[in-house]
């Protein structure tokens, strides 16, 4: 059943939001799930999640997704479970963070998208005709031949993921310290990292990332593979 994405703020209204849609989308016979951020992370929100996720549930998922790279993680964990979803904006917080990335609708992972701010009343009948009344999501690409081009962007992946992970090894063999900043090369922002991450473990974080990244191969993500593998290193190193 249904999954839907709730992002915004500190103080935007999400819970409330979330309380809101279970009561209007949850019933007897369709039960309605809120997962929240919790300790664990990123790695524990999407495990909880994927684990609700099934035929029958509506999975509700109130915390900030302030990132790219979550909202196509959970796009990616839909997509495997053949369900439709939605993404609710809850927007004007007054403690938004900086690093927050406001949903794009020209991106996949974050449509169809609503918004609401303050007390403004949610669009339940377009939300609900979202969820419950589109056409099902296409057959997963892993069900079925790969079309010639996504050997190229199989290729872009790990060749993207090898040019973050060698240059967090590079940095960290240089002497840099947890909370400086690590470069990557054709990646805008920086990566700051909590504690030092040994070579294993970030080999095993680039396979994470990669089979989320596969799940729905696009040329469309190609320019943005490795900003999203940053971002993922950020979330998952804690």
């Amino acid at each position: 059943m249904p999954l839907v994405v709730l992002c915004g703020g500190p103080g935007s209204g999400k819970s409330r939001r979330a309380a809101e849609l279970r009561e209007a989308l949850g019933g007897p016979e369709q039960p309605a799930h809120v997962v929240a951020e919790a300790e664990g992370g990123r790695s524990a929100l999407r495990a909880e999640v994927e684990r609700r996720l099934s035929r029958r549930d509506v999975v509700i998922v109130d915390a900030g997704n302030e990132l790219r790279s979550i909202r196509y993680e959970l796009y990616c964990a839909a997509r495997q479970a053949g369900t439709a979803r939605c993404l609710l904006h809850c927007a004007g917080g007054p403690d938004e963070p900086p690093s927050f990335e406001p949903p794009d609708p020209r991106n996949r992972w974050d449509r169809p998208l609503f918004t609401v701010r303050g007390e403004e009343p949610l669009p339940l009948a377009a939300i609900r005709a979202a969820l419950f009344e589109s056409a099902p999501p296409p057959p997963h690409r892993a069900t079925r031949s790969q079309p010639l081009q996504s050997a190229g962007f199989l290729h872009a992946l790990d060749r993207a993921t090898q040019d973050v992970a060698a240059a967090v090894v590079a940095a960290q063999r240089s002497g840099a310290q947890p909370g400086e900043v690590v470069r990557v090369p054709g990646v805008a922002e920086g990566l700051v990292l909590s504690r030092a991450v040994g070579v294993a473990e970030l080999s095993r974080l680039r396979r994470q990332f990669i089979s989320y990244a596969k799940m729905a191969p696009s040329d469309e993500n190609l320019p943005e593979l490795a900003s999203m593998f940053v971002q993922y290193l950020s979330r998952s190193v804690q």
